[in-house]
């Protein structure tokens, strides 16, 4: 197994979510070679046996392609939804009053419920409550024992299950919940690569996801989502703990006022380039190709700005889950990425280079020197061999343009390369002593890129593929 992806291809990472318009393997082959990196499974929708299937279609699927796919599996997280209400949509108008009551049915269109019990027992007088991602709003008036009164202060048409935040309010909800811990059970048997944990509120409960994985034997990648305001005051730490991080849109701004959302994505891209983490940017990035065949203007410029701030992947939801264009939204932003990219390189402009405040070890000082070298000797693309991901993650937040290869013996760390910004996963089924390294790399560039036999490259070997020595760097040529 090795991979077909070309040196050209992209640097930024494409996640795309798997739903009902692409889950058969046929769309996964068609999504995988129009540029899909990661395989994304919302695990708040479909049932049990259909995220089985999937996950079979898309080991299928890279396998069929010869293309690394990763698989993230969304934890659903405390989502709290409104109850069953009289109409479905009910209007509520500027200021109506309305109440909050316990129980999961409405039984007159001025009371409204949702599936959180405790609600009433911890919302206060002054409180805000959004319904249906912002499209409307309350403002608690007076809180008895049983319900809450509150004014509509922006009014709109609302609609059964739909989400309800509670921006100022400190909940005891647990980020994982039964549900949510099963799914990740499953997820760790499945031996998926990524699990993301929904309304990330502090790092303890990162931790808690980690060290139910490993309890299930598994060492996928935690990806945080920022989506709580609670999440970006104690967003250092959240980042230090994590293995990951996903701008979740969505309900961030819903969380804090939506125009506060722009500084915030750029502070958190910021913050991970700072700890060396993968950054996803997601929701509603081509937002308008659920039903048509191009992108709005100000989504294109919504994709290039991620990239410009330094996102090492960009997200797609219902564009590849539900929309009738799955395969031109992947085509169309894998565009995007290409023409940015180019920018940069033309100006030769480096979005980041070694994270700020980590300490300096012998791999990233080797990888460093590597990159450094490449430059000066205009190296034609740089080889990394690793049985981990360590030392391409390191690469990654380097964010130079010379191709990196990394070729690794691992399956776990071939399907979790597909995440790293810049970095091009290749399998080798031998083992990567010095000799068959090299001659892996002669037959790869040989087989798989236009390279003329002469070009200079640059080889990092990490500890674990040759033991007994540090990570070494190698200068050779093609051929």
């Amino acid at each position: 197994m090795t991979t077909d992806k070309p040196l050209q291809d992209s640097r930024t990472k494409t996640v795309a979510t798997v739903g009902p318009a692409c889950s058969k393997k046929e769309m996964l082959v068609k999504l995988l070679e129009a540029g899909v990196d990661v395989f994304r499974i919302n695990m708040a929708h479909g049932k049990r046996d259909e995220h089985n299937a999937v996950i079979q279609n898309i080991r299928e699927a890279s396998a069929e392609t010869k293309l690394p796919a990763g698989i993230l599996v969304d934890l659903a997280g405390p989502k709290i939804r409104l109850g069953t209400l009289t109409q479905n949509p009910l209007e509520i108008r500027n200021g109506e009053k309305v109440r909050f009551v316990r129980g999961i049915e409405s039984s007159h269109d001025a009371e409204l419920t949702c599936n959180y019990s405790t609600l009433i027992d911890e919302v206060a007088v002054g409180d805000e409550i959004v319904l249906a991602d912002g499209l409307a709003r309350l403002k608690v008036d007076l809180k008895e024992t049983d319900q809450l009164t509150c004014e509509v202060i922006d009014g709109g048409k609302i609609r059964s299950r739909q989400g309800v935040n509670l921006p100022g309010t400190h909940l005891s909800i647990p980020a994982l919940g039964e549900i949510d811990i099963d799914n990740a059970i499953w997820a760790a048997g499945q031996g998926v690569d990524f699990v993301s944990l929904s309304f990330v509120r502090n790092s303890s409960e990162v931790n808690q996801l980690k060290e139910l994985l490993a309890d299930n034997g598994s060492s996928a990648l935690v990806i945080s989502k920022i989506e709580k305001r609670e999440a970006l005051e104690h967003l250092d730490e959240i980042v230090r703990a994590t293995d990951g991080v996903m701008v979740a849109r969505g309900d961030l701004g819903v969380e804090i006022d939506i125009e506060k959302t722009p500084a915030a994505q750029k502070r958190i891209i910021k913050m991970c380039l700072q700890h060396g983490k993968p950054v996803i940017v997601a929701t509603q990035m081509l937002e308008s190709m659920h039903n048509s065949k191009q992108p709005t203007r100000a989504e294109v410029t919504d994709v290039a700005n991620a990239i410009l701030d330094g996102a090492d992947a960009c997200m797609l939801s219902g564009e590849t889950a539900i929309g009738e264009y799955p395969v031109e939204s992947v085509t169309m932003m894998n565009k995007i990425m290409r023409e940015t990219e180019l920018s940069f390189i033309a100006s030769g402009t480096q979005v980041a280079t070694h994270p700020s405040n980590a300490a300096w070890g012998i791999s990233d000082a080797v990888i460093f020197g590597a990159a450094q070298i490449a430059s000066r000797i205009k190296a034609c693309m740089v080889v990394i061999a690793s049985t981990s991901s360590r030392s391409a993650l390191l690469k990654s937040k380097q964010r130079d343009y010379i191709p990196t290869v990394c070729v690794t013996d691992n399956l776990k760390t071939y399907r979790r390369l597909a995440l790293f910004w810049g970095v091009i996963p290749v399998m080798s089924t031998t083992p990567l002593g010095e000799t068959e390294l090299r001659n892996f790399i002669n037959q790869w560039v040989k087989d798989k890129t236009e390279l003329e036999p002469g070009n200079p490259i640059v080889i990092v070997t990490d500890t674990e593929v040759s033991p007994g020595i540090h990570d070494s760097v190698l200068v050779a040529r093609t051929g």
